[in-house]
């Protein structure tokens, strides 16, 4: 069930992604879909779910939790872009706790492998999460006001340099941060005496 609505989701957007056109893809009664979730959000969260499995795919063990944003935040965007509405959808589902970050995890493991306090690994996911989500909703309208004709040619380019800068610079705020607590290097040993 949830695999077809995210393929109404992509055919029609998120306004005519409803129970009964669910129901009429299907082909049964909008109330057979409620044995398999309470209510619409419990269905559009496991669109969430199918949106941002690819999230969870990338591997982060050997980076740096620097890198590892840089890496887990491209992923992010990438999942979001590739279904209409998709992070006005995943916003809503994050909003309402009915989904986890996908962020979060990743960057929590390998922030406890490299000795991160995990309070800097959550602000950091959450910095990432609010940025790509944010980002790629403006991106997401800017195409569907292109296909409606209602932005000029010049108006319509290709977020990724920005995208992209953008995340370097907070995976940059965030090795400055980690620079920041960790503080001076222990001394060798050697006596500094004068």
């Amino acid at each position: 069930m949830a695999d077809m609505a995210l393929y109404l989701l992509d055919e029609r957007g998120l306004p005519d992604l409803t129970m009964r056109h669910l129901a009429t893809a299907l082909g049964v009664q909008p109330s057979a879909l409620y044995w398999h979730f309470p209510n619409k959000q419990a269905l559009l969260a496991a669109v969430s779910e199918r949106i941002l499995a690819p999230v969870g795919e990338v591997t982060v063990e050997n980076l740096s939790v620097p890198a590892a944003v840089l890496v887990v935040g491209a992923r992010m965007h990438a999942s979001l872009l590739a279904h209409r509405d998709a992070s006005e959808l995943v916003s809503s589902s994050l909003a309402l706790g009915l989904v986890d970050s996908p962020v979060r995890l990743p960057l929590l493991t390998v922030g406890r492998a490299q000795g991160v306090p995990d309070t800097l690994s959550e602000v950091a996911a959450e910095a990432v999460m609010h940025f790509v989500v944010g980002f790629t909703f403006h991106e997401q309208q800017r195409l569907v006001a292109d296909a409606l004709g209602l932005l000029e040619t010049d108006e319509i380019s290709s977020g990724h340099d920005t995208f992209t800068d953008a995340l370097t610079m907070i995976a940059q705020g965030l090795a400055a941060s980690l620079d920041r607590h960790q503080g001076p290097p222990a001394p060798t040993g050697e006596s500094q005496a004068p």
